[in-house]
Order: C-alpha cells, then structure tokens, then sequence
C-alpha cells in the first residue's frame, strides 16, 4: 500500500473506483429521465405530475388500500397526498371509501377511467423496461433488480417485499 495511502471502507470489497460509481449516479438519472419522460407527457395532458402517477400506480396495486398506507409506501406528507388525491377525486379517476370496520379510515380505489390512465402510463414504462431488458439479458435483469433492491431503505424494502409477489 503506498505511503498515506488508506483502503476506504466497502469501496474496495467489489474494486469499485469513485469514477465507476460515478458513472453508475449519472447513468441512474438519465435512465430515471428516459423512465419518466413517456408517462409526464401523458401526465401533463391533464396537469398531472408524477406524484398522481406514483398514486395511481400504487393504488392500482393494492385496491382497497387506506390512505395511512399510501402515506406510508409513498414517504410523503399528508397534505402533499391530500393534493393529490383530492384532483384524482375530483376527476372521477379514484374513489375514496368509508372503511367498514373503522369509520375514520379511507379505502382507495381506481375508477373505471382511473385504471385505464393508470394503465396507460405503466404500458410506457413496461415497453421501456421491456426493450432495455432485452437488449441488456437476464443475467443483467437479475442484477439489476439486485442492486435495486440493496439500494432500498428498511422501510421502502418492507412495503417492497409486500408488493413483489403479487399479481398484476
């Protein structure tokens, strides 16, 4: 080892330099660019942002679900969510229901029209990943989703983990 020179913790168990993981920051935001740019054009057709997508997406997935747990999944605040979920409303996209068990819980659901946005908006980015899946092979697909996943919080990984396995 040369003279004051020290091994930096972590960095060197995959000999990853400062440049590669560099490299792997600006690659991750211009793919996060290319991700998003097919559905904030549908988005902005109805001055919508990303934070409806994010809704409907995941109210999509888990029909039902309370607000609470949007709140929870999604790591905003209650009233950036109210924002949201007041034009989603408003729009005929989403129900929000009494629960039937506790009263002062929302349940929330996609309308008709809510679901086909929402599937709009994931058949762009499914054609996206699809194609860059191809081009980049399994074995790249498994790593992929790897590093994802080591790059998730506790409690991101928790709601993560609950979500994978199901259908669509």
């Amino acid at each position: 080892m040369a003279e004051g020179a020290r091994p930096q913790m972590g960095q060197n168990l995959l000999f990853l330099t400062d440049e590669q993981l560099r490299k792997g920051i600006e690659a991750m935001f211009f793919a996060y660019r290319g991700f998003t740019a097919d559905p904030d054009r549908i988005l902005a057709q109805k001055s919508y942002g990303r934070a409806h997508h994010r809704a409907l997406h995941f109210i999509h997935r888990s029909p039902g679900t309370t607000v609470n747990n949007l709140l929870s999944i999604l790591g905003v605040t209650k009233q950036s969510l109210n924002r949201v979920l007041r034009s989603l409303i408003e729009d005929g996209l989403v129900i929000s229901s009494v629960g039937n068990k506790d009263k002062r819980e929302r349940h929330l659901h996609l309308t008709p029209a809510g679901a086909v946005l929402e599937r709009a908006l994931s058949d762009a980015q499914r054609d996206r990943m699809r194609a860059a899946y191809r081009a980049a092979g399994p074995a790249a697909v498994v790593g992929f989703r790897q590093v994802l996943e080591a790059m998730m919080d506790p409690e991101a990984r928790q709601h993560y983990e609950a979500m994978k396995d199901k259908p669509e």
